[in-house]
């Protein structure tokens, strides 16, 4: 890492209003005060004086004046946090995705380990959507579909059962409905407790829930227990991510956040292959050892959890500067990072937000300020996972059935989509990266919105074709795996890295809310439209997610920032500043090319982004 830059002898013109302008990378120094400077003054790192601001430039001049901070003058001058502060920012900022392997390995490992219990839920939410089609699961709770044989029928026991559409949809969206609950709870309780004990309440709270979905001796039973799991599955889907991002740094939030996708993914394929394994199993076994199976999750997962070290972040917002540096020394490589530099961030962060009155105790602080538009961003980019034509993938066995294909082989097929998925995901490892966030979630959704137009127009000029189906089974087939490179992985890194440092767990949580409203629509209104009993669709409600998708693409195109390579200071500011969302990527390439600023107190309270903005 580069020595720091040389901030002695640094006179401004006043003293309460002074701004400092500091590069990391070289020893220039602007100098402000705030006073009457004319608002059509362009002020850039070329020119020597300009207005009240002065240059101080060393003998060899670097054209390439890059990483940028604000600081008070007074941390500046006068203490050694503005310089830790300095030093830490360099260094992240310089990590290399081989150096981050090196620097942070123990909280790439503690973030996985907190990715299994994704896994674990969605292996547990992957089980009733499967139930519903096992004989033995629906002769213990359904309902028969036909009339009783007549007294010593030897077919007594052949007759076919059936789990009611009300109670299919109760069963799935009472667990939705409580995941809504559990959400906002998490929100006030690991604000108050921190994220290691709200976890291992969450598994603690699983483990008594599946009781009464192992013994459940009629419906409404393993509906209550359902919705019971739905508590800890509120918190957990979402827990995990925020930890990752506030453990992690920046250089590898991308490739780690979008790893809760792949999570997902794997726990429905664990599932699938469970029930897959137990399908010609006609005991009551079939479906109690899947529910059992959960325990063999939860238990060991508790057992890691308990040494788990707590987030820096969250020990900084309670003002625990000695724990959050142990914490942070579990969760790194002492010998590459400087603990003081990077816990000097935290608290500089922590003290601008709260200067900036983010507060953080109330889901109300979300709506004020500038944190109204992250939460508008961070809600909207998580409901686009519901409205993209995403749910559609679910149905893909029912075209592959009646495409002709056995119920047993159009469940081994729906199998091997997961696996698609999972190979989706992995090279959205190397794309966000290279692509960005916002470039490949739009690329994401502009492909979604061809596929489904595309089935909706073969439904209506094949409409009676045996090929329909298998061309309709194919593209769903072909948008699971789209899903899985660009908006499913993309998601959860933008919804991560959008909210302040002390509103991260409470956007999130509402974020996921929102997707769920969502999502309980679409359990409703999906399968009416594809049931030939109901609205009758079939493959031309693939036009209704078209039309959802394209809204979706709209507001994406107009709302969404790019956040690759920018800290959470850096997104403050900006957020702060109301800067456009093409102004996010571009800030990183100006800053590489000229150091600038621009500070006239009209444009500050115009709200106009200039650039690097300092706040004294």
């Amino acid at each position: 890492m580069p020595p720091g830059p040389h901030i002695d002898n640094i006179r401004g013109v006043g003293d309460e209003e002074e701004v400092v302008l500091v590069s990391l990378n070289s020893k220039i120094v602007f100098s402000h005060q705030e006073t009457a400077i004319p608002e059509t003054q362009n002020v850039h790192a070329n020119t020597n004086q300009v207005g009240c601001f002065t240059l101080q430039r060393p003998s060899l001049y670097t054209q390439a004046v890059s990483n940028i901070l604000w600081l008070p003058r007074a941390s500046v001058s006068s203490d050694e946090t503005g310089a830790r502060v300095r030093r830490g920012l360099s260094a992240e900022k310089q990590l290399t995705l081989s150096a981050c392997l090196r620097h942070y390995p123990k909280a790439i490992a503690w973030s996985m380990l907190l990715f299994l219990t994704v896994v674990m839920e969605a292996y547990g939410k992957s089980l009733i959507s499967g139930f519903i089609a096992f004989p033995s699961f629906r002769q213990k709770y359904g309902q028969p579909k036909s009339p009783p044989p007549p007294l010593g029928d030897a077919t007594t026991q052949a007759r076919p059962y059936e789990i009611s559409p009300l109670w299919q949809m109760g069963l799935q969206n009472g667990a939705v409905g409580c995941e809504i609950l559990g959400l906002l709870l998490y929100g006030y309780v690991s604000y108050a407790i921190g994220y290691r004990k709200t976890m291992l309440a969450c598994l603690t709270w699983l483990c008594l829930a599946v009781l009464p979905a192992f013994f459940a001796p009629n419906i409404g039973v393993l509906l209550a227990a359902q919705a019971l799991c739905g508590f800890p599955w509120g918190a957990i889907q979402t827990l995990a991510a925020t930890y990752a991002a506030e453990v992690v740094p920046a250089a590898m939030r991308a490739y780690i956040l979008s790893n809760v996708n792949m999570c997902w993914l794997v726990g429905q394929l664990v599932g699938t292959g469970v029930l897959r394994s137990l399908i010609h199993n006609t005991t009551e076994w079939s479906y109690r050892l899947p529910f059992a199976l959960q325990w063999a999750w939860a238990v060991p997962l508790f057992l890691c959890v308990m040494f788990a070290p707590e987030s820096p972040w969250w020990l900084i917002r309670h003002g625990r500067q000695a724990e959050a540096e142990q914490s942070l020394s579990r969760l790194s490589n002492t010998n590459h990072l400087n603990v003081n530099d990077a816990v000097a961030i935290m608290q500089h962060v922590n003290t601008i937000e709260k200067e900036l009155n983010y507060g953080g105790s109330s889901y109300l602080d979300l709506f004020r300020g500038p944190n109204l538009r992250r939460t508008e961003i961070s809600c909207i980019t998580w409901s686009c996972q519901a409205l993209c034509g995403a749910t559609l993938t679910g149905y893909a066995p029912y075209f592959l059935e009646q495409a002709g294909f056995e119920v047993s082989k159009s469940f081994s097929l729906a199998t091997g989509m997961y696996g698609v998925g999972i190979a989706g995901g992995m090279v959205s490892w190397v794309l966000v990266s290279l692509v960005g966030r916002r470039r490949l979630y739009l690329a994401g959704l502009v492909t979604s919105v061809a596929i489904l137009t595309t089935a909706g127009i073969l439904s209506v000029v094949l409409e009676g074709s045996n090929a329909l189906n298998w061309l309709l089974g194919s593209l769903i087939i072909f948008m699971t795996c789209v899903y899985n490179v660009t908006i499913g992985p993309v998601c959860y890194i933008i919804v991560a890295e959008i909210p302040s440092t002390r509103l991260r767990v409470k956007t999130v949580a509402l974020a996921r809310v929102v997707y769920n409203l969502f999502t309980m629509v679409n359990n409703v209104v999906a399968p009416q439209m594809l049931n030939p009993t109901a609205f009758r669709l079939g493959g031309k409600s693939c036009f209704v997610y078209a039309a959802t998708a394209l809204l979706c693409l709209t507001w994406s195109y107009f709302r969404l920032p790019e956040t690759r390579g920018l800290s959470y200071l850096e997104l403050d500011l900006l957020f702060e500043k109301r800067a456009p969302a093409g102004k996010f990527a571009e800030v990183q390439r100006r800053l590489s090319q000229t150091a600038y600023i621009s500070m006239s107190r009209a444009e500050q309270l115009r709200s106009v982004w200039h650039g690097w903005l300092a706040y004294s």
